[in-house]
């Protein structure tokens, strides 16, 4: 796994570094400071797992950032570790795009559960952070929670290409669409599909332009609300 770091903290960025080099021996760090650091790194090489970024950053928001972030490499996940932990930072980075919200308060054991949720293909927040944007069915327990796209009502195969045909999505997108909104990862997709990562990472593409969004996290809340599962105050960011 290669994750980037990125956060003017060098003390936050060492102790990230501790708990995600626990995920095992094949993992590779990098680090930046600064909006600036971080757009160098991922335009050289931008094949990282996951993301993990501060919303407080000297030369840059992180929301501009993660906003930045969604529409160059849409198909990177990007994880928001924060000070803060308000219901409307955590609903407005999630819907910019992120895969999570890990509050800095957090203990490395949540950290961990929670990158691993995401790298899993689900979502985490804090408690109660998002709660009334979400399905009841996608609600947890109040040490925080995660949702795969399945286990949300009204994402069955008659729904999502009844949508996805309205749309104007092609038979092939439509394929693409409902293993995404499953949580499954562009390799796993490629996979299941018998196609190379590289078509499966044009369909994602041409999936997330048609619905109008910039991250995959945007395109499960874009169907579920398609579908009446998600109340339109979702939308005022």
């Amino acid at each position: 796994m290669k994750a980037l770091l990125i956060d003017d903290h060098p003390l936050i960025l060492a102790g990230l570094q501790i708990v995600i080099q626990g995920f095992g021996a094949n993992i590779s760090v990098v680090c930046a400071e600064t909006a600036r650091g971080a757009r160098e790194l991922l335009a050289e090489n931008a094949s990282y797992d996951i993301v993990l970024l501060d919303l407080q950053l000297g030369d840059c928001s992180g929301f501009e950032l993660l906003e930045e972030l969604r529409v160059a490499y849409p198909s990177l996940s990007v994880v928001v570790v924060s000070s803060s932990d308000s219901n409307d930072d955590v609903s407005r980075a999630i819907y910019l795009g992120a895969m999570g919200f890990i509050p800095k308060r957090a203990s490395n054991e949540v950290l961990f559960e929670a990158l691993s949720r995401v790298m899993s293909g689900g979502i985490y927040v804090p408690p109660m952070g998002l709660r009334s944007h979400l399905p009841a069915a996608a609600r947890k327990e109040d040490h925080g929670w995660g949702v795969r796209a399945e286990a949300s009502p009204g994402f069955d195969p008659t729904n999502t290409r009844s949508s996805a045909a309205a749309l104007g999505l092609t038979p092939r997108q439509t394929d693409v669409l409902e293993l995404l909104l499953q949580g499954q990862s562009n390799k796993l997709i490629a996979r299941a599909l018998n196609l190379s990562v590289e078509t499966i990472k044009d369909h994602v593409a041409a999936v997330l332009r048609t619905l109008n969004v910039s991250s995959r996290t945007q395109a499960v809340l874009a169907v579920s609300q398609r579908v009446g599962k998600v109340p339109p105050s979702v939308s005022r960011y």
